[in-house]
């Protein structure tokens, strides 16, 4: 998803579940700060290295396609971006290897889901950022991996979009192209996506990469043909999927707050969203690269007040200016905090399902997690330094 979801759309799903303003502004800057909080940002503010919860393009085309290279990348990209939908899936006629990757395809309502919005029941605002990141993606990223995978996340020729119309959807053949410069364009059917490599581990068959910015985008709808589910035609209907996103969203929030005594997969909230359910869908399929005015519209409504633009460095004078026990206790120390502690439970649960590809992990909530800098044992820093 985008920044007009992952911001001004968790803003609208904390102002429903009952948030105050400042709070839903604190859960909707973490929400969206997951995207920003690369290895170079933290070496700006003097952050741990080991609190990453995104990469940029430069430090992704840096990174190799060794050991210890491909485990940081999984690390990263599976437990905030492509949360695995079922670590024990079984598949016939494979090998152990191509099994492991596709025990880490993306798809909601996991038990890994439901373990990261428990994860943040009391864990405050900056918990409930993140999880509401990683819910919302699950959404908008299933059927691809947060690990590098031709096999699992190529896309060929065979790419339609169903375009609505009087007498229902026509197909469209969408075409891939490489350039940077230019912008996706909806009205020619043209988008930008990685180039192909061959090589499976390339960090260009990271996620949805190879289908460029189609599954962050609400309104359209497309069929394709994954090779990981025998190249059958799989429809991806992203107004439907969107909507799914926001009705849990709000009803995980709303656990969060206290209204529910445990999280529930595969349950929205209906009472709160359905009043608005005419406008979001309004603002969910307008064809539109950037939908920040609309949800930033309805987001207004609903609080009465402005919402403020997302600013990166918003909160990174407090956490810079403070000394290294008072910056713990600061938005963005709890912010670091909550993605390291989400970081060990997802690697976690994939080492102990048996999958290396995500690397080694320790459960630092039985070893004694006591913060930031405790996490830093669970990584080789030097080896991540030679990244």
């Amino acid at each position: 998803m985008n920044q007009d979801f992952h911001y001004y759309g968790t803003y609208c799903a904390a102002i429903l579940a009952g948030y105050t303003t400042e709070e839903s502004l604190s859960i909707a800057y973490c929400a969206n700060f997951v995207d920003f909080c690369t290895r170079s940002q933290l070496v700006r503010i003097k952050g741990p290295l080991a609190a990453a919860t995104s990469m940029q393009q430069l430090e992704m085309m840096d990174s190799g396609v060794d050991l210890i290279s491909l485990q940081n990348i999984t690390r990263i990209w599976s437990s905030f971006h492509f949360l695995p939908g079922d670590l024990h899936a079984t598949r016939r006629g494979c090998g152990r290897r191509y099994l492991n990757k596709y025990r880490l395809i993306c798809n909601p309502n996991g038990e890994l889901a439901a373990a990261t919005v428990k994860l943040a029941k009391d864990k405050g605002l900056e918990a409930a950022g993140i999880a509401m990141h990683v819910l919302a993606d699950t959404w908008a990223h299933r059927y691809f991996a947060g690990t590098p995978s031709l096999v699992i996340n190529n896309t060929n020729e065979y790419f339609y979009e169903l375009l609505p119309g009087e007498n229902g959807f026509t197909r469209r053949q969408i075409r891939f192209m490489h350039n940077p410069a230019a912008e996706d364009d909806p009205e020619t059917g043209r988008y930008n996506c990685s180039v192909y490599q061959p090589n499976e581990n390339s960090v260009m068959n990271l996620g949805h990469a190879r289908a460029g910015h189609l599954p962050d985008y609400s309104w359209i709808r497309y069929i394709y043909l994954p090779a990981w589910g025998e190249f059958r035609e799989l429809l991806k209907d992203n107004p439907s999927e969107y909507m799914h996103a926001f009705r849990q969203m709000v009803y995980a929030l709303r656990f969060l707050r206290g209204d529910y005594e445990d999280f529930q997969t595969a349950r929205y909230d209906t009472e709160k969203v359905d009043p608005l359910a005419e406008e979001i869908t309004r603002i969910l399929e307008t064809r539109q690269l950037n939908a920040s005015a609309d949800w930033k519209a309805l987001g207004e409504k609903l609080s009465g007040v402005p919402i403020p633009d997302f600013d990166i460095e918003t909160h990174q004078a407090e956490y810079v200016q403070a000394d290294a026990i008072a910056r713990e206790d600061t938005l963005l120390g709890r912010f670091l905090k909550a993605a390291l502690a989400q970081k060990s439970m997802v690697t976690g649960h994939i080492f102990q399902s048996g999958n290396r590809l995500a690397g080694f992990s320790v459960d630092y909530r039985k070893k004694g997690f006591r913060g930031i800098r405790d996490f830093r044992r669970l990584i080789d820093e030097k080896a991540v330094k030679r990244q």
